[in-house]
Order: structure tokens, then C-alpha cells, then sequence
């Protein structure tokens, strides 16, 4: 699904990257679940680019595990660049990668509101130098259509960045 987007090669590709100059990768995920570090974990090998992430899917969760303020929560809401900023924060830290990703959104059906619709997906990465961006997009679909493309967009936007980072 969305191979146009990301596919097998594209993974194979991105991991190839971090094994060659020895970096590691992580992800926080809300709205997909998991479906990034599925994706991830298909390849065999993988484990020595990845160690892990977290499906921080609750509030509570999200504050527990990655250190977002529940203020931050209450003032911008779980869907918001403020939001996803705190969760790469607290997931690359956590997981002591190079590289983090960072999803939070609403999937749908239910869920959206006026000023954020449902398949309103905020997506955020960043390294450990403190190099960061986050971006909102707005995906079309069903539930597991809109997974799909947060996830496999985050690894497709955050492929570019890394690339980016170790031509420096």
C-alpha cells in the first residue's frame, strides 16, 4: 500500500544509510500505531539500526514515556508541532538513537474537528544535534489508508533528512 510513497527498496536503501555510517533510528508514534516500526523491523537485520520505539497512543502516555507536558497537551492538543517537538524529544533520548521520528494524528473516522479534520497528521524528525523539523500534512482516506501514508511519508521525509545530515 503507497509503495509510490515508500517501499521495500526505499527501507533497504535508508537502512543500508544508517549501517554505513553507523547511526541508529527510533520512532514515536501515535495515529500509526506501530506501522513504522513494522515497516522498519520487515527487513532483516534491522536490529542493528533500530532499538526500539513506542506507540505512545494516551496522553498519559505520551507524558509517562516521552516527558511531553501535560500543559503542552492542554494548550495545543495531542495533534500539534508542539506535541510531536516534545515527543522527538523525549524518543530520541529514550532510545539513545541518532535519528527519531515522531507521529501524531487523527486517523479517523471520528476524531476531527473543525480545525483539525480527520487525516491530520503532524510529522516531526530529528538527530541529536538538535536539528529538527516537523510538518503537518493532510491525508485522504480510511482509517488504515491514512496510517499508511503518515508512516511511510515520516520515513520518506525523514530518508531525505538523514541523507541531508551525513553529507555535512
Amino acid at each position: 500500500m503507497y509503495e509510490n510513497i515508500f517501499n521495500e527498496n526505499d527501507m533497504i536503501k535508508l537502512q543500508e544509510l544508517l549501517r554505513t555510517h553507523n547511526k541508529t533510528i527510533t520512532a514515536a508514534e501515535s495515529c500509526t500505531g506501530g506501522l513504522v516500526a513494522s515497516l522498519i523491523t520487515r527487513i532483516s537485520g534491522s536490529s542493528d539500526i533500530f532499538n526500539g520505539s513506542i506507540v505512545s497512543y494516551s496522553n498519559k502516555i505520551k507524558n509517562q514515556e516521552l516527558n511531553v507536558k501535560y500543559k503542552t497537551l492542554e494548550e495545543f492538543g495531542a495533534v500539534s508541532h508542539q506535541v510531536v517537538n516534545e515527543m522527538l524529544d523525549g524518543v530520541i533520548k529514550k532510545f539513545d538513537a541518532d535519528f527519531a521520528i515522531a507521529i501524531s494524528g487523527i486517523a479517523g473516522p471520528t476524531g476531527g474537528n473543525e480545525s483539525k479534520p480527520t487525516g491530520t497528521v503532524v510529522i516531526g524528525f530529528c538527530d541529536t544535534k538538535s536539528h529538527k523539523m516537523v510538518h503537518t500534512h493532510h491525508f485522504t482516506g480510511s482509517r488504515e489508508e491514512v496510517q499508511f501514508q503518515a508512516a511511510k511519508t515520516s520515513l520518506k521525509e525523514i530518508s531525505k533528512f538523514i541523507k541531508k545530515s551525513l553529507d555535512k
